[in-house]
C-alpha cells in the first residue's frame, strides 16, 4: 500500500522518504523507500549517502506503523527511548541517482493497554539490491494526549515553548563538524575542548519541520553525530553505528551541553565515541558513534 504523508509526521511532502508498506506476519512487515538523489541536509559526502538517511528512515516508520498497523489514533505522541544501528559503507555509496531501499520490520513483543499499543519495539533488517545496507533496533512509547500534557504541565503548550526558545547561539566552524553550511551546524564552541552548547534552531526547515514543544531526537542525533566527528577531527570519518539513548525532553528554554569523549576502539578497530547531553545538570540523552575513517581519507 502507499505511504500517506500523514502517517510519517512530515509536514513538507518532500521530507517522506518512505514509498510503499505491507504486512507480513501478525506483528512482522515490508517498508520500501526511496532516498533522492541529492538533498539540502543530509549530504552525500566521500561518495557515500549521508548515514542519517538511514535514521530519518527508521522514525518516519515509528509513526506510520503506529497509525497504520496499530490504530493509533493522531494526536498521541510517540516517545523514543532507544535506537541504534550499525551499517555496511559499502552499501552506502552514492551513484548521482534516487536510492531504493526495503527494510524488513518485525515488531514482535507490542505491549498493550486496555487493547491499544503502548510500546512497540522495532527490529529492522535495510536491504539494497540485494545486500544488506544496515540493521537498526529501537523502542517507543506511546501517551495519549491526555497523559502527555497532564506530565508534560507548562511545557506541553507548543506556542508558548517556543516564544521561549532560548537565543541561537553563534556556530562552531562548520568543516569540524562534517558540514558545509553554518546554518547545519547545531552546536556551539564553549571555553572547553569536545564541549559544545545545542543550537536549538526551531526555524530549521529539516531538523523542525512542523512546531514541536521540545527539541527533536532527529537534532539530538545530529548533534551527537557532529560532536563525534569535531572530537576525532582533522581525521575524515564516517559514523558506521550509533547507540543511543533518551532519558528526557530536551526543552527549549535552557542551555543543553553536549560533550563528546573518546572509548576504546570496538573488535574492528573502529573509533567509538560517547556523547553526551546534559540540561539543568541532569543527563538527558547519551550515543556511543561509531567512527570509519573515510574512503581515501
Amino acid at each position: 500500500m502507499p505511504v500517506s504523508q500523514t502517517y510519517t509526521h512530515k509536514t513538507n511532502p518532500a521530507e517522506v522518504l518512505l514509498t510503499t508498506w505491507r504486512q507480513t506476519g501478525p506483528d512482522t512487515f515490508t517498508v520500501t523507500a526511496r532516498w533522492p538523489k541529492t538533498h539540502t541536509f543530509y549530504l552525500s559526502r566521500f561518495g557515500l549517502h549521508d548515514p542519517l538517511l538511514l535514521s530519518e528512515t527508521v522514525r518516519q516508520t515509528l509513526p506510520l506503523l503506529s497509525h497504520a498497523a496499530y490504530d493509533v489514533p493522531f494526536g498521541h505522541q510517540l516517545l523514543w527511548k532507544d535506537f541504534g544501528w550499525d551499517l555496511n559503507p559499502a552499501a552506502l555509496h552514492a551513484d548521482g541517482t534516487a536510492t531504493e531501499v526495503e527494510l524488513h520490520i518485525d515488531c514482535s513483543g507490542v505491549r498493550y493497554r486496555k487493547n491499544r499499543a503502548m510500546a512497540i519495539p522495532l527490529l529492522v533488517q535495510a536491504i539494497r539490491d540485494g545486500a544488506l545496507l544496515a540493521t537498526a533496533r529501537t523502542h517507543f512509547t506511546i501517551q495519549d494526549r491526555a497523559v502527555y500534557e497532564r506530565l508534560r504541565g507548562p511545557y506541553a503548550d507548543i506556542r508558548r515553548a517556543n516564544a521561549r526558545a532560548l537565543v541561537l547561539p553563534p556556530p562552531a566552524p562548520a568543516q569540524s563538524m562534517g558540514r558545509d553550511r553554518f546554518e547545519d551546524v547545531v552546536l556551539s564552541c564553549t571555553d572547553s575542548p569536545h564541549r559544545w552548547q545545542l543550537r536549538t534552531d526551531t526555524s530549521h526547515p529539516i531538523l523542525f519541520d512542523h512546531p514541536v514543544d521540545h527539541a527533536p531526537g532527529m537534532l539530538l542525533l545530529e548533534a551527537a553525530r557532529q560532536a563525534a566527528q569535531a572530537a576525532v577531527y582533522p581525521q575524515p570519518s564516517l559514523a558506521v553505528g550509533m547507540d543511543n539513548v533518551f532519558f528526557r525532553y530536551t526543552e527549549l528554554d535552557a542551555p543543553c551541553w553536549v560533550t563528546a569523549r573518546p572509548l576504546p576502539n570496538d573488535i574492528a578497530d573502529r573509533r567509538r565515541v560517547l556523547v553526551t547531553a546534559e540540561q539543568h545538570d541532569t543527563e538527558i540523552y547519551t550515543s556511543v558513534v561509531t567512527l570509519t575513517g573515510a574512503p581515501n581519507g
